[in-house]
């Protein structure tokens, strides 16, 4: 088993120089073969990005952006830059594409340095309701230098009550106000946002790393077709390229935004990163990618049915994008730590998770999140998902029968044997 992406003769190399590194990457190819990648902001990139991110591209600095560069030998650099960016603002019907951001958290403070001044307010979405750490968590430098103020959703429903936000609006008078998400199973109101920070004179983003790709696929909406001003994503999860971020604005913002990623933010890009991220946003113009982003909703749509039939109590009722929250306190008497172990030890990943209002802590939660993108890639649809179901239900149910877990995850195998992951082979 190997990924075919990776030359021989490199392997060889690697092999023989270190050998406990290969060891390692030999043993997580087959862990990634053999079990269910559930957790919603993981997938498998395409098979063509993987000699992108391991190509010459590594080796070039490429400080500025095309044909503003600090360096010299840039003519290619600027070819796949510029290719990133046209194919970025054609995908999601932007005006300005920034490629340059390393990972999703930078590329959300680049957005606040860009837009905002210190003690500014921002208005974003509650970490245990579903938001993300990167929108004004305590825990995070950026509660140091802003503002952050939180919305809510209501409890059981899901639903965000937008008179509620727009009374926050007027109280607080935000000058971002955020839509943006890590573990929220239901879609934006963002005519409804767009109106609210209209009446607030806010700056409108929306952070859509998770959905990037279905929203990329045309499965779901997409927030600048309603006019928000800023728009984020990360390039891995639903859109199956490289890891990364990229900002999506309007013009007037283009250049705060560049500025605040480079110099402000980082150096030199990852060339080999912003390679892979061109080849990405060309195969997601495919009629191929468009019906996968649709399986993926699907798939969810599958499993949630499944797990609700099975006892499940799903936070929101169910989902309506591409990953479900278990309250598994509620449900199974369970802790989200012993449910992610045990279902681990069954041959499904996914990760603990709080649920809105959670009263356990972070390490020991009330929930489960997972997702349907990863398990989507390997060609599996509804029928493998009302079969995940059951075995969820039955390592729900019982998650310290060893003797169990161990025939569960063997089942586990079987069904991955049908369904190779994209890149790697047997």
């Amino acid at each position: 088993m190997t990924n075919f992406a990776y030359s021989q003769e490199a392997l060889d190399l690697l092999q023989k120089s270190d050998k406990e590194v290969f060891s390692a990457l030999m043993h997580e190819e087959i862990r990634q073969s053999e079990g269910i990648e559930l957790i919603p902001s993981e997938n498998y990139c395409f098979p063509e990005v993987y000699p992108l991110l391991g190509s010459v591209f590594n080796n070039k600095y490429s400080e500025g952006y095309p044909g503003r560069r600090y360096y010299g030998g840039q003519e290619n650099t600027d070819t796949i830059e510029t290719l990133a960016r046209e194919r970025a603002k054609k995908v999601f019907r932007a005006e300005h594409a920034n490629v340059q951001p390393l990972s999703g958290c930078p590329m959300n403070e680049a957005v606040y340095f860009a837009l905002l001044e210190p003690k500014d307010t921002i208005l974003g979405m509650d970490l245990s309701h579903g938001g993300h750490l990167s929108h004004g968590h305590p825990v995070t430098n950026m509660y140091k230098i802003f503002n952050f103020v939180r919305y809510k959703t209501e409890i059981p429903s899901g639903n965000i009550n937008l008179e509620h936000v727009r009374a926050m609006a007027k109280e607080h008078k935000p000058k971002m106000i955020i839509c943006g998400h890590s573990s929220y199973p239901k879609e934006y109101d963002y005519a409804g946002f767009r109106k609210i920070a209209d009446e607030a004179g806010a700056i409108l983003m929306a952070d859509v790393s998770h959905l990037g790709g279905l929203i990329a696929g045309g499965a779901l909406k997409n927030p600048l077709d309603f006019g928000f001003d800023v728009v984020t994503t990360t390039t891995h999860k639903s859109l199956r390229g490289p890891r990364g971020g990229m900002i999506l604005c309007k013009e007037k913002f283009a250049k705060a935004i560049d500025k605040s990623v480079f110099p402000g933010m980082q150096g030199g890009p990852h060339m080999h990163q912003i390679a892979a991220l061109a080849t990405t946003l060309k195969l997601v113009q495919t009629e191929d990618y468009k019906q996968y982003a649709k399986q993926v909703l699907a798939n969810a749509q599958a499993l949630a049915k499944g797990l609700i039939a099975g006892g499940a109590h799903l936070v929101t009722g169910g989902t309506e994008n591409h990953l479900i929250v278990i309250n598994t306190f509620t449900g199974f008497g369970i802790t989200g730590d012993i449910a992610e172990k045990s279902l681990d030890e069954a041959g499904i990943t996914l990760n603990k998770n709080m649920i809105p209002d959670d009263p356990n802590t972070p390490m020991k939660p009330s929930g489960i999140r997972f997702g349907t993108p990863a398990a989507t890639a390997r060609g599996m649809k509804e029928k493998e998902m009302d079969f995940l179901s059951k075995i969820m239900i039955q390592v729900l149910k019982s998650p310290h029968d060893a003797a169990l877990l161990k025939s569960l995850h063997a089942e586990v195998k079987e069904l991955c044997k049908k369904f190779p992951v994209p890149g790697i082979k047997g």
